[in-house]
């Protein structure tokens, strides 16, 4: 089983404050689903299926290459009222990657979706600094609060479904992925999860846009 923390660390959301972590101040119980590395056909079809069946709302993550190959599951996840945000072009690790390499990655990803966000999300949540500086004029960075694990094929879906709803709770940002290697776990996961939570009085909505100047 690989190693990752389904609860994000308070130690780094202390070096990273200005990062999106949570949503606060609902006046309702409301979970923030977003889902990383899409859009890809059969994987996001099968998310927004279930999310239509819950009335939820979810934010999409999406990796410029994959809008290039599958430009029209993107046009079904707008079309069924879903946010998107930016993912990068290639997944890029920003750690390993130069600056002015992974700045350039980000804009060919937004350059290929067409549309305006203000929302991005690192791959594998690894970004420097520098990189988060430069970023951040035009975007807010949007972290989690929970992650999932469905892309770890050696953690059961059953153990998967349970640490995420151990630790999800009103505000949380929580991540899935719409991608191959996680479609096995995900699809088990996601249902379960949507149907946990419906029925005890939560909502699911798509992480607000923030308004910079030029959006």
């Amino acid at each position: 089983m690989g190693f990752f923390l389904h609860k994000s660390n308070f130690l780094l959301r202390t070096v990273y404050p200005e990062f999106w972590w949570k949503v606060e101040g609902d006046a309702e119980p409301t979970i923030y689903l977003t889902f990383d590395d899409g859009p890809i056909p059969d994987v996001t079809e099968f998310v927004l299926e279930q999310l239509d069946r819950h009335a939820a709302q979810a934010t999409f993550f999406c990796i410029g290459d994959n809008v290039r190959k599958h430009r029209d599951v993107l046009y079904q996840v707008l079309e069924a009222g879903h946010m998107v945000g930016n993912h990068t072009y290639n997944h890029l690790n920003g750690w390993k990657t130069d600056d002015e390499v992974y700045l350039e990655n980000i804009q060919s990803c937004q350059d290929e979706l067409g549309i305006e966000t203000a929302l991005f999300r690192p791959p594998y949540g690894r970004i420097t600094k520098a990189q988060a500086a430069e970023v951040m004029e035009h975007h807010s960075i949007v972290m989690w609060d929970v992650l999932t694990g469905d892309f770890d094929q050696t953690l059961p879906a059953d153990v998967c479904l349970k640490k995420t709803i151990q630790h999800t709770e009103p505000g949380s940002i929580v991540v899935f992925h719409d991608s191959l290697k996680a479609w096995p776990t995900m699809r088990y996961v996601l249902p379960r999860m949507l149907t946990h939570f419906a029925q005890r009085g939560y909502s699911f909505r798509a992480v607000p846009q923030p308004v910079y100047a030029g959006f």
